[in-house]
């Protein structure tokens, strides 16, 4: 036990929410408390202290300020007169909490500022706050610091790299986001190591140009206050080992994100093949996890964003971490993608997310630990300002169902223009708020029998789609061989309606959102495929071609 807490709200007021969410917060980290009720008098509290002898009297006050003062000085003179040695901690609104500063008898006071997880790391008896300690410096730490609360993380660059060095000052001051990722612009990802490739008309484009080592250790410095945010920063496209080893030196990476298929010809952001591209990431993978540096295998909203079914969204999910896990990484950070197609809905969308949590979650041992990042899905958010703020909250409050470990903020303003330092502020205090009235108490989702029913439906679709990866091919391991991972794309086990017209892709897939699910989908019949009947279809035909190829053989001979 780490002490004993006596609650309370004093003499004439009855307001007992706060003092009563204080209690049952210290109650969670590991106090023993008690609630004394509203309205006890400055006697009968002294009374109770004197005989139960707590560590600590935790007391409110939410009326007028004038009423305060009078409170307040008769509580001094009680707890001078009788000796009271016991810290005393003070909630109330902003006025009255200014009257008890002057009072001069308080350890501490809330005047309804504070965030949840302020409260949680003053319970957990941290150093004062502005110290460096108090903000641990690596990820994993940071977690279990403020778990239950979750790491908050932003996406954060300006076109002008000297807005994004102040934008990146003002977020920190504010002390409402624990990761920083910055999103360099695709100059800097693609040709960072090749300056000479660079194309001037797009510098700033998606991002903040960055041009040398010394430009990314001066947006760490200018990060080096208020709460000490975690950096991290997009991946190269590119020499992506080189780009990772950058990110280490200069702004201590949080966590690298790489994919397992992309940033090659199958999404143009580099001229990669399939295969080159899927043996260079997973050389990144294990390099990172050489380096003990978290990993986030940015794989299955890739599909999903080009309108893949669900199936192959929880299908790659688990690949991803197969293969993460196979590289050697120990913390996986499995972002899970809310919102994509924009039309699923809450319901199945929760599903797919439990049922690649489970997939997931199944290569867990000693040496692979698995972390839950939440987000909005991008193309979900609305024009219209007011109604995307709307949406980002209504995202967090059903992804909250899945108790993640960090929730990737996403810009309330992106589907107008990139959030700047004031955005990325508002659109995390927006989330803080739904987060606090989540930990508070929120319904169970995840038992909805509606729910369960399509994540099991989806867990078995997948490991069919799994088992025919294996099916054709002649490697030891064929969940982590690029070439039956490039052979899959190009066969349509792995497709997406997006990827017609790749020339290492099938394209021909198609998809249909049906009461709020996304399925394959049948558009000549109108009607819905299974998974196990599109599988089959697809061997079907690599039957009869190697039929057709074996009778050709014999007929030349």
């Amino acid at each position: 036990m780490k002490g004993y807490i006596i609650g309370a709200s004093l003499e004439n007021c009855v307001h007992v929410a706060g003092v009563v969410n204080f209690l049952r917060l210290a109650e969670f980290e590991g106090y023993k408390t008690k609630f004394l009720g509203p309205a006890v008098s400055i006697e009968s509290l002294i009374e109770v202290i004197k005989f139960e002898k707590p560590d600590v009297a935790a007391v409110s006050y939410r009326l007028s300020p004038q009423a305060a003062l009078s409170v307040l000085n008769r509580l001094k003179e009680r707890i001078e007169e009788e000796g009271i040695k016991v810290k005393w901690y003070f909630g109330g609104t902003k006025p009255v909490a200014d009257i008890a500063r002057d009072i001069g008898i308080f350890d501490r006071i809330f005047d309804g500022s504070e965030d949840l997880d302020d409260v949680i790391m003053f319970l957990r008896e941290a150093r004062s706050p502005g110290s460096i300690e108090i903000y641990p410096d690596n990820l994993i730490d940071r977690i279990w610091y403020k778990y239950p609360y979750p790491v908050l993380r932003h996406h954060f660059g300006m076109p002008s790299y000297e807005e994004t060095l102040k934008g990146i000052e003002e977020i920190a001051e504010s002390r409402v986001l624990d990761v920083i990722s910055i999103a360099p612009d695709q100059n800097t990802q693609e040709f960072f190591f090749e300056p000479h490739k660079m194309k001037s008309d797009l510098d700033g484009a998606g991002g903040v140009p960055l041009r040398s080592k010394e430009d990314f250790i001066k947006l760490y410095e200018s990060s080096r206050k208020g709460n000490y945010p975690l950096l991290r920063c997009y991946s190269g496209t590119n020499n992506l080992i080189k780009f990772a080893e950058l990110l280490k030196e200069t702004i201590n990476n949080a966590w690298g994100a790489v994919p397992l298929c992309w940033y090659s010809v199958l999404d143009g952001r580099s001229k990669r093949s399939l295969k080159e591209a899927i043996e260079e990431n997973q050389e990144a993978m294990k390099w990172h996890g050489e380096n003990g540096i978290p990993l986030e295998v940015n794989e299955a909203h890739h599909w999903s964003l080009r309108d893949a079914h669900d199936t192959i969204g929880v299908t790659t999910a688990f690949l991803a971490a197969y293969n993460a896990k196979k590289a050697g990484v120990k913390h996986y950070i499995a972002q899970l993608m809310f919102n994509v197609p924009p039309s699923i809905s809450y319901k199945m969308d929760l599903a797919k997310m439990l049922a690649k949590i489970e997939l997931i979650e199944s290569l867990e041992d000693d040496d692979f630990k698995v972390f839950r990042q939440v987000r909005a899905g991008l193309s979900s958010f609305p024009y219209n300002l007011d109604s995307a703020k709307g949406q980002l909250a209504s995202s967090t409050f059903i992804s909250m169902a899945l108790k993640p470990h960090i929730v990737h903020v996403v810009g309330y303003c992106e589907a107008q223009y990139a959030a700047g330092s004031r955005e990325v502020i508002e659109s995390v205090n927006i989330v803080r708020n739904v987060i606090k009235n989540c930990l508070s108490g929120m319904p169970d989702f995840t038992r909805d029998e509606e729910i369960q029913r399509r994540k099991e439906e989806l867990i078995e679709e997948a490991k069919y789609l799994l088992e025919a990866i294996k099916y054709i091919s002649n490697a030891e391991d064929p969940w982590s061989d690029a070439e039956t991972l490039a052979k899959a794309i190009k066969l349509g086990l792995l497709d997406a309606p997006h990827l017609k017209g790749n020339k290492e892709a099938c394209g021909k897939l198609e998809t249909r959102v049906i009461n709020g699910a996304c399925y394959a989908f049948d558009s000549e019949k109108k009607r819905v495929i299974t998974e196990r009947e599109r599988v089959d279809r697809i061997l079907s035909s690599i039957e009869r071609i190697k039929l057709s190829y074996s009778k050709q053989r014999r007929a030349i001979k």
